[in-house]
């Protein structure tokens, strides 16, 4: 019965730990949309001009001006892309976003009647662009840690604030006989498991109303639970043939 109501729970939780755009501040936005191959009609500074009116920041094209928080970790940034998805009569474009997985996290249509391309396709950008909620980012994720005891800066908005905090960040470090990992506490809500030597993310944990019971987002998009079991971190790995393997995270 236990195992069952985990598994609920984490079926309803799914939606909530989900990952959204707002959940991020970084974007970045390529030079040129590759789908127009002579002529994006200024997409590229549209959606730039756009995606800075919700609060985003838009990172310029040399990764070497990136902030560090987004240069040290590229989970940190989301990454937008226009496609060109015109019909015979109409322009239409559709607008994805990816995560550092190269994942899409969020895909949104648009389409214009006016048949001129120089303002039909930003007015096509312009509807795909309301389905895109103002940036209010979570935590950002660490660069490589350096030692047991890290000092970082979170960030954390809503649609009209940001405000910066310092948090002391923890990590340890488990191993399942594979894999040595490290586990970093962002904050009390949440922590991630880490490959050691890198900030790559190989899981995130997110607390559910269930003490030890977490909603875990594994670097390939799936998601599950994960809980503490005798010091140890258990992870519910998802087979292919829908059932789960209990892969057992030991402290060193």
């Amino acid at each position: 019965m236990k195992k069952i109501s985990i598994l609920l729970l984490a079926v309803c939780s799914t939606a909530i730990f989900g990952q959204n755009v707002s959940d991020y501040k970084y974007i970045s936005v390529p030079g040129k949309f590759q789908t127009f191959k002579n002529n994006s009609y200024g997409l590229e500074e549209y959606l730039s001009k756009a995606l800075k009116n919700k609060s985003y920041v838009v990172l310029p094209a040399s990764v070497d001006q990136w902030p560090s928080e987004a240069k040290d970790n590229s989970c940190n940034v989301v990454t937008a892309d226009v496609l060109n998805d015109k019909s015979l009569f109409t322009n239409k474009v559709i607008l994805q976003f990816k995560d550092c997985n190269n994942k899409v996290i969020l895909e949104s249509k648009g389409r214009s009647d006016i048949k001129e391309f120089e303002e039909g396709f930003p007015d096509a950008l312009k509807q795909a662009l309301v389905k895109i909620g103002v940036s209010s980012p979570k935590a950002m994720l660490p660069a490589q840690a350096q030692s047991s005891n890290v000092t970082h800066t979170v960030q954390t908005s809503s649609s009209e604030t940001t405000t910066s905090s310092s948090v002391s960040t923890t990590t340890s470090n488990y191993s399942n006989g594979k894999s040595d990992l490290q586990k970093i506490q962002i904050d009390a809500n949440q922590f991630i498991l880490a490959k050691s030597g890198s900030s790559v993310p190989f899981a995130v944990f997110k607390t559910t109303s269930k003490k030890d019971v977490f909603i875990v987002k594994m670097a390939d998009g799936n998601t599950t639970i994960g809980y503490f079991e005798n010091g140890n971190i258990v992870i519910d790995i998802p087979q292919a043939d829908g059932r789960y393997s209990k892969e057992v995270f030991a402290g060193k």
